[in-house]
């Protein structure tokens, strides 16, 4: 951030992380951001030991004129590129996960009526999203298979259950799958109001970690579905199967902004609590030589995970910009995303837990919630085996091909 941007902020906005160690310049947005990220990181802590949902902390999100950023400007949104997008997500990520979860979630949905909608479902749902200031959740979980979609004389009917439905509850729109054939990638996208008769959203989400998500249950029960709100026809291409990757990126943005808020508090928590041990013969912890290393250490993982993702939001980019992708083209930006992942995922996990060898016994009482760093980490890194993504990248190494385009993928 400029110097004159920073004077534009009160005191109690002041950027909550190390500038020098982790810059964040959003252009005409930064104010915007750096507001937002302090007004969510004031109760993170208390709000992860309760859990549950936080509504006030989602409208701080609708509120803040950000939910509207993937919107092209065509439809009135405006039109921000990925990797601006991804860095936001990063910046509040740091500042509390479990929202800027539902942040990055809502550009997807976005995304996903770009990718699969017509032109005139394009218009509709994206011009409501500006207008009515739209919060998007999703029930879209390719795996599981409780949810189905039948055939009425005139109109749809969706009966059953989709689980880890991040951002519905509350939301004002959704985002469905619903399989069309026998294969899980094989799913139609539906587009629904949130009140819609027969909808149910159950707030069972009991993860330790990504705690604020409403990643609940969604039930349906003989829901209405009208033609008209299901995407597309869209015919399948290289360029819809780009959904995989933007979500994808989103969970790199997540890890990283664990790891970014972890270091941040550890070095400022050592700098002005830590104690020094007998044994190292100084008289400040930030002067033993063991700590120095170790956070040396942590910072190379993180460093070194930075560039990487940023480079991947990069070609996500010029591959979103081209109307027709190729194969190869698309194989090369699921490649980047998975060396990005991959390296943030074992980064983030490495620096959220290894932070309190530095801080010490003191640091793990639970009024700092140090650990929730580590706990969001561990959750949202289950999401899918990163085993899989190394696998690609040899497979790759190996035999010139690129991974292929599957739901996590």
């Amino acid at each position: 951030m400029s110097s004159e941007a920073r004077l534009h902020l009160a005191p109690q906005e002041q950027p909550l992380f190390a500038a020098h160690l982790f810059p964040a310049d959003f252009g005409s947005r930064t104010a915007t951001v750096e507001r937002l990220a302090q007004q969510l990181a004031t109760s993170a802590v208390e709000r992860d030991k309760a859990g549950g949902s936080a509504p006030a902390e989602r409208e701080l999100l609708r509120g803040s004129g950000l939910l509207t950023l993937a919107v092209p400007q065509q439809f009135g949104g405006q039109g921000v590129a990925w990797p601006e997008i991804y860095r936001i997500v990063r910046h509040l990520a740091a500042a509390d996960s479990s929202l800027a979860h539902l942040f990055a979630f809502q550009h997807l949905q976005v995304a996903t009526i770009q990718l699969f909608g017509n032109p005139e479902q394009q218009r509709h749902w994206l011009t409501r999203t500006v207008q009515e200031n739209w919060f998007w959740g999703n029930a879209t979980n390719g795996r599981d298979t409780g949810l189905a979609l039948s055939t009425r004389e005139e109109h749809f009917e969706l009966n059953g259950s989709k689980s880890f439905c991040s951002g519905a509850l509350g939301a004002d729109a959704l985002v469905i799958s619903a399989p069309r054939g026998n294969r899980s990638e094989d799913r139609v996208f539906i587009v629904l109001p949130g009140g819609r008769d027969g909808l149910s959203v159950n707030s069972d989400w009991d993860g330790f970690g990504q705690r604020q998500t409403d990643s609940g249950t969604v039930q349906f029960e003989q829901v209405f579905v009208d033609s008209s709100e299901l995407l597309g026809p869209v015919g399948p291409s290289p360029r819809t199967t780009l959904r995989a990757c933007l979500s994808q990126l989103i969970l790199t943005q997540l890890y990283l902004g664990n790891a970014q808020a972890a270091l941040d508090a550890a070095l400022r928590y050592t700098r002005e609590q830590g104690r020094a041990w007998p044994a190292s013969g100084v008289a400040k912890a930030s002067d033993d030589p063991f700590i120095q290393q170790r956070y040396g250490e942590l910072w190379l993982r993180y460093r070194a995970a930075v560039p990487l993702a940023e480079h991947a939001a990069a070609r996500l980019q010029s591959a979103w910009e081209k109307s027709a992708l190729t194969a190869a083209e698309r194989a090369d930006v699921a490649l980047a995303i998975s060396e990005a992942k991959v390296v943030a995922v074992r980064g983030a996990l490495d620096i959220t837990s290894q932070i309190f060898e530095n801080m010490g016994a003191r640091a793990t009482s639970s009024r700092y919630g140090f650990d929730r760093f580590w706990r969001n980490v561990r959750v949202h890194s289950l999401h899918d085996p990163v085993d899989y993504k190394v696998r690609d990248l040899g497979h790759w190494l190996l035999s010139g091909q690129g991974p292929q385009p599957s739901l996590y993928s």
